[in-house]
């Protein structure tokens, strides 16, 4: 018998396009590997991903649902991965105060059931780094917290127009959700990516997960 089929696994990039602080997320990345049998050590279904009307206690506003546009990308790519099953993909944008040119925030996830979550979170932050133009400038850092999945952070930059852009992403997964979150705001978008706390992001991020995550039914 000759080798095994090559699998799928779940990758998400976020880019970045237009000027000022403008996000949105652009499709998903497929990687190749070969995977482990089809079926075996899913997680049972017990949350989904959501996109509230604000979040970070009301800090961002939602102003863009792009689940069922970029967000089919995401369902496409699931089709047929060997890591992920009953995948719905979740993409949202938010503004900073409802006002974009104060800062942006956009989550670009799925819910389903989903194993081997930290090679997930490893996909998440290369397929951040695939994007056109974009460049790994710091990270990827991992965060620990007891009980909590781990999320991991990375600085990103990203040439547009002539200007040098930097924003944080990162990302988390567990066995029923799986997302990135990148923000940038007109204070730190052209911070040096050393100044960037990572650590602050990540609390963040736990955050997003907490308003975002709601049990299924």
């Amino acid at each position: 018998m000759g080798p095994p089929p090559k699998k799928r696994r779940v990758g998400l990039i976020v880019g970045i396009v237009g000027g000022g602080v403008g996000l949105i997320v652009i499709g998903g990345v497929v990687l190749a590997l070969i995977g482990n049998a089809v079926g075996s050590g899913f997680p049972e279904a017990k949350n989904k991903l959501t996109l509230p009307k604000t979040l970070i206690d009301g800090r961002f506003e939602l102003a863009q649902d792009l689940s069922d546009s970029e967000g089919q990308k995401i369902e496409d790519e699931a089709d047929g991965a060997w890591d992920a099953k009953d995948i719905h993909a979740v993409v949202g944008q938010y503004s900073q105060g409802g006002d974009q040119t104060q800062g942006a925030l956009v989550i670009s996830g799925m819910y389903g059931r989903l194993k081997n979550t930290d090679r997930a979170r490893r996909d998440m932050l290369k397929g951040a780094t695939d994007a056109d133009g974009v460049t790994l400038a710091a990270g990827p850092k991992d965060f620990t917290q007891s009980g909590e999945p781990t999320v991991s952070c990375e600085v990103l930059t990203q040439e547009k127009l002539g200007t040098t852009l930097t924003y944080p992403a990162c990302v988390w997964a567990d066995g029923n959700t799986g997302a990135i979150v990148a923000v940038m705001t007109a204070k730190t978008l052209h911070q040096d990516a050393s100044e960037v706390d990572l650590g602050s992001y990540a609390r963040l991020t736990r955050q997003v997960r907490t308003e975002s995550v709601k049990p299924l039914g």
